[in-house]
């Protein structure tokens, strides 16, 4: 990933552009009507024709200073794919005391009809909705009219943004291919912005210069920085399983405010912090640093350590108590509008529940800072240039004796020390209160694990007839406690999953551990499963992978530029033993073998053992890393192969 930093009034050439053109609304040529594949990627079910965008800080019609920006683009739909680049929604941001709008929304969609005339539909106002996401955000939505292959879709809209400091950024790659991106701003000289280009394209198209006066407010005027960034043949970014945000690896530019001047008093006021005042801000901010002191929530946790002796037994007592007496209302944050509000009314966001679980604990003298994060879907943090609101989460750090441990309080099915796989995106930032902050790495104490055990007999009706045994560990056990708590009873998830079990019948099932969350979960099942019509043949065959086989590559990429990231290492073993019947042998079965990763990365091993009528087959899939390197994408790739073939092997029978 390539970055470099651009002070914006460096480079900026003292001459005056004018402000270029947007590309014309509504037109279109014979040849894009025409158009029935793009050349640059013949695979792409759309393309964008254009796309442009704007930002401009400047006086609204309020008389506020907000910044303008106003997005443009055509899309050209090749087939019945890509229909989903006809529904278009627009986040935007409003609480209590900032309030963005989505305004001058227009849409055309250009297509030829059943005789072969060109016709037009426009987006009816009617059709366009605006949601309410939560009490941070809403979102505007809409549906392009007429939607078939071969048509083009354009629309265009303006996002009005209260404020100056929260410039947007451009993305230049989406998940099909752009002919041409272009992303002009404009920014008045009371203003200065480091701008951030990421990703691996370079710009086809970089222009910097001034505009005169081009902002005016009660007497203040001054110059503006006008800036070009453009790209052409702009290929797709393919997003694959097991990654982070493409926010890490798109291409795109970045603003953050460094500094500005108050156009009305000439004060200066520099926004570019170092950590020592992010420190400082958390740590006396209302929202953050007054709600985990020491002592705040001892009336609340007073009863509930109340008898236990050791610092464990209370840790655990108040992590039990913050995850049942706050249920999480889905809102990320970092920071909290007060704890003890939170305990009382019984429900909170993200920073609610864990700077009360961090409060709770300093309260019983458990040592307990709270750490600032980025989940893995909001992209990694800037640790060079901190910006706060780069950070969308919170999660609490104890130290009991001389173990520490990550606590999230959100899901009252997370085991003590067990952090959600969301969190695990590279470290966290340690905000102490009597000391400086420092990163701290976001990596899982535990793994995913599942052992199964099949312990079957063919009987002569040719079914099979026995035990499945699983016991699923660490985040595999939180995953299926997550799918049993879905249901109302235990029972009713058993049902459930009778029901979708192919030729399988469930007769009994007992399932151990459901709400002791530090335990192995296990399931055993006694199943009827039907293999063969009946044994009335001298030679039979079936797959030994009777649940869950492999039968697609997840890796289908030539390369993949970006990690392979699972968040947490695994490691699933699987093993039948089975039982013949009387006057049957085994004719032929899979052969032992294997493939390692380099590096004791990890290893898929198979097995079979087998004499007369009694035999055992068993497979082992295991992955030691959590992240893998673009250049381990190869073997990755190869080892799925090998497991797919490997579970396409069938054991043959016959009568003796």
């Amino acid at each position: 990933m390539n970055k470099f930093l651009l002070n914006l009034l460096v480079f900026i050439s003292f001459t005056t552009l004018a402000y270029a053109q947007d590309f014309p609304y509504g037109k279109f040529t014979v040849e894009e009507m025409q158009l029935k594949n793009y050349k640059n990627d013949t695979s792409a079910h759309a393309v964008v024709l254009n796309e442009f965008g704007s930002s401009r800080i400047d006086i609204a019609a309020d008389d506020h200073i907000k910044i303008f920006f106003k997005y443009h683009t055509k899309i050209k739909i090749l087939d019945t794919k890509s229909f989903d680049k006809g529904t278009v929604t627009v986040s935007f941001y409003d609480s209590d005391d900032t309030h963005d709008e989505v305004t001058d929304i227009k849409g055309i969609t250009t297509y030829t009809d059943e005789n072969g005339a060109i016709r037009t539909a426009e987006l009816e106002p009617s059709k366009i909705y605006t949601t309410t996401e939560n009490k941070y955000w809403k979102t505007v939505k809409f549906a392009m009219p007429n939607l078939r292959p071969g048509c083009i879709v354009e629309y265009t809209y303006t996002k009005l943004i209260q404020g100056f400091g929260r410039l947007p950024a451009w993305e230049f790659q989406d998940d099909i291919p752009k002919v041409n991106s272009q992303y002009e701003v404009h920014i008045p000289a009371f203003w200065t912005f480091n701008a951030m280009i990421r990703g691996p394209l370079k710009l086809t198209n970089s222009k910097a210069t001034v505009e005169k006066e081009c902002f005016s407010s009660h007497g203040s005027k001054c110059d503006c920085s006008y800036l070009i960034y453009g790209m052409t043949d702009v290929p797709a970014f393919i997003e694959e399983d097991y990654m982070t945000s493409s926010k890490n690896f798109l291409s795109a530019v970045y603003f953050n405010l460094e500094e500005w001047t108050n156009p009305y008093t000439g004060v200066k006021n520099k926004e570019t912090k170092e950590w020592k005042d992010i420190d400082y801000n958390f740590k006396h901010g209302e929202y953050f640093g007054s709600q985990i002191k020491k002592n705040l929530l001892n009336p609340y946790i007073a009863p509930v350590i109340a008898g236990k002796t050791s610092e464990m037994d209370k840790a655990v007592a108040i992590y039990r108590y913050i995850q049942k007496n706050i249920k999480w209302n889905e809102i990320y944050s970092r920071g909290s509008d007060g704890v003890k509000k939170a305990l009382d009314k019984h429900t909170g966001d993200v920073a609610d529940i864990n700077l009360a679980l961090t409060a709770a604990l300093n309260s019983a003298g458990i040592k307990t800072d709270a750490v600032l994060l980025s989940t893995r879907g909001n992209g990694l943090v800037n640790r060079l240039y901190p910006v706060e609101n780069e950070f969308n989460y919170v999660i609490a750090k104890a130290t009991v004796g001389n173990e520490t441990y990550l606590l999230d309080a959100t899901d009252p099915l997370l085991p003590f020390g067990m952090l959600p796989v969301k969190c695990l995106n590279d470290q966290g930032r340690v905000m102490s209160l009597d000391k400086p902050s420092y990163w701290i790495d976001l990596v899982a104490k535990q793994n995913q694990n599942t052992t199964s055990n099949l312990d079957l007999t063919l009987e002569a009706n040719g079914k099979l007839k026995g035990t499945i045994t699983t016991y699923s560990i660490g985040y595999a056990a939180f995953n299926k406690r997550k799918e049993i708590k879905k249901f109302n009873t235990v029972d009713e998830y058993v049902e459930n999953l009778d029901e979708k079990l192919v030729r399988t019948k469930i007769l009994k099932s007992n399932i151990t551990n459901v709400d002791s969350l530090d335990k192995p979960l296990g399931e055993q099942y006694e199943v009827e499963i039907d293999v063969f019509d009946n044994l009335n043949h001298n030679r039979l065959a079936f797959n030994p992978v009777l649940f869950n086989r492999y039968t697609t590559n997840p890796f289908k990429l030539q390369e993949r530029a970006y990690p392979v990231d699972w968040g947490v290492s695994s490691n699933d073993r699987y093993t039948l033993s089975m039982r013949l019947p009387a006057g049957y042998a085994i004719e032929s079965s899979p052969q032992a073998g294997g493939i390692a990763l380099p590096n004791n990365g990890g290893k898929f091993l198979t097995e079979f053992n087998g004499a007369d009528n009694v035999f055992t087959y068993s497979n082992v899939i295991q992955f030691n890393k959590s992240v893998y390197a673009p250049e381990e994408y190869p073997y990755l790739k190869e080892l799925y192969n090998k497991i797919i073939a490997s579970e396409k092997t069938e054991i043959v029978i016959r009568k003796k």
